[in-house]
């Protein structure tokens, strides 16, 4: 797709109109406040707005769900950072990095580097966009079975590699989360699976359940168990400016990770959680210190901002060029814009040509807007650390329930979500790592269809691995990944010897 500068043009005139420039700015808002809420996320955001959409024009209503989208990617860190509560899935590595800072009292500076790194994700993504849409939706349709399977082996040994010292208890913990994703139906034979005739669990186990959890509940539990300890750490916010050294930490994470998140967001399927997870791990890989990494390193925070909120932007072309969702929400927006009478595909750049460049370049202004709109609420959400324990952890549990039954309106779910809970309290007090669990429980449904898609077109286990130049590539991808820290390791001890 080459860059039509008359269209693009005459987008941004029409991005730039007041009434466009308000759905922009209530969108991003409704987004960011949606996206803290623990089990609600974008996805659910855009379904409930979608009626406001029916007397508006389809283009007016693109550029309100795309404000509440990337919005709401804005907002789902907020909690992470100052809660240890992910809003949803893409938020969660914001959690490693971000929830420590704010334990040392720098929670403004953690929520302006994220805000930041959305900002510089975002744009990063749009201009990609504007380059390279058509190429790239070329490429993703490249992605069968057996490439998307390795992607997830790869994305889940790198997460794996990562709890350096305990790659053990890394690889339990991805197992136990492979194993809970197993819970329900088998979509390709129809047998039910470890459901314990619990009719519920027919459709197994909503992965944000085990978030809110292991994050939410589990932290409420731990933390009354060390009440005043807890309440004299968080006594001190920290100013939200982000000094010089911060800064030139955490630039280069931003530009190399809002690439990544872009590319990954194009994948049909992949989501932003993959895309801050694999983000986060590569620059910790890259760090010449990776051992700050989960004690408030400040560009764990700016990489899988600046990645998730590319994803977001990325998970557009695929719907635009397509009519292939790339995420939850497209799939919700897909259908909203069907309804509108829009049909996304390759005629709508041809058809619709007004309506797509004023979705890019309201894209970037709501980016701004929201850089801005963030950095401004930082006063008025670091206040809810000075909440009194007592009063602050009962709150975030009755979120935790309510944003959990609404995602099945089920009973069932309450008791998996104090389930997950213990179980958090249990993996922290024996120092499990968290994330490979729940990368595991988010990708393991995917990745055993795509295995066994993958051995019935290629027939046995080696062929998949070698199947194309792309599960080549991520077959030495993930073995690098996993030889990695045994590489550092070893590299160290000889320097050490020669010393």
């Amino acid at each position: 797709m080459g860059v039509d500068f008359q269209s693009f043009i005459e987008g941004l005139t029409t991005a730039i109109q007041p009434m466009n420039l308000l759905w922009v700015l209530i969108g991003g808002f409704l987004g960011t406040v949606v996206g803290m809420l623990p089990g609600l996320g974008p996805a659910t955001a855009v379904a409930v707005l979608i009626p406001i959409t029916f007397g508006m024009d389809s283009t007016s209503a693109l550029v309100l769900m795309a404000a509440i989208y990337y919005g709401a990617m804005y907002g789902g860190s907020r909690s992470s950072i100052l809660l240890n509560t992910p809003g949803d899935g893409s938020a969660i590595a914001a959690t490693f990095d971000g929830y420590p800072m704010t334990q040392q009292g720098r929670a403004g500076q953690a929520l302006t580097i994220s805000a930041i790194a959305s900002l510089i994700g975002g744009t990063v993504a749009i201009i990609g966009f504007i380059l390279l849409a058509k190429p790239l939706a070329s490429f993703a349709l490249d992605f069968g079975p057996a490439e998307y399977f390795l992607l997830l082996v790869f994305t889940l040994s790198a997460i794996v590699s990562l709890s350096k010292g305990n790659m053990v208890k890394g690889f339990i913990s991805m197992s136990i989360g492979l194993l809970l994703s197993t819970v329900g139906i088998d979509l390709q034979t129809g047998v039910y699976r470890f459901t314990f005739d619990i009719p519920q669990l027919s459709e197994g186990i909503d992965f944000l359940v085990v978030i809110i959890g292991v994050y939410a509940v589990g932290e409420v539990l731990y933390n009354f168990l060390n009440i005043d300890d807890i309440k004299k750490e968080k006594s001190k916010v920290g100013k939200k400016g982000i000094t010089r050294e911060q800064w030139k930490s955490s630039k280069w994470p931003m530009f190399r990770q809002g690439p990544i998140g872009f590319l990954i967001g194009v994948l049909p399927g992949a989501g932003g959680s993959i895309a801050s997870m694999l983000s986060y791990t590569t620059e910790q890989q890259l760090s010449k210190n990776p051992d700050k990494f989960g004690k408030g390193a400040i560009e764990g925070v700016a990489a899988p901002e600046s990645s998730n909120n590319a994803a977001s932007v990325g998970a557009f072309i695929p719907l635009l060029t397509m009519g292939i969702p790339g995420s939850g929400t497209t799939a919700v927006i897909l259908g909203a814009l069907i309804m509108l009478g829009l049909q996304p595909g390759p005629l709508l750049f041809e058809n619709n040509p007004d309506t797509v460049w004023t979705l890019v370049n309201s894209m970037f202004i709501g980016n701004l807007f929201l850089v801005v709109i963030n950095i401004l609420l930082i006063g008025l959400l670091v206040r809810i650390l000075d909440t009194p324990p007592k009063i602050l952890y009962p709150l975030i549990l009755v979120l935790a329930f309510i944003g959990t039954y609404t995602l099945s309106y089920s009973i069932i779910d309450f008791y998996i979500l104090v389930i997950f809970g213990v179980i958090g309290v249990v993996m922290k007090l024996l120092k499990f790592p968290v994330a490979p669990l729940i990368l595991g429980v988010i990708v393991g449904s995917d990745m055993e269809q795509n295995f066994r898609k993958s051995i019935v077109a290629h027939d046995n286990f080696i062929n998949i691995l070698f199947a194309s130049p792309i599960t080549i590539t991520l077959l030495i991808m993930t073995v690098l990944s996993i030889a990695y820290p045994f590489i550092v390791e070893w590299v160290k001890k000889l320097k050490q010897g020669r010393a």
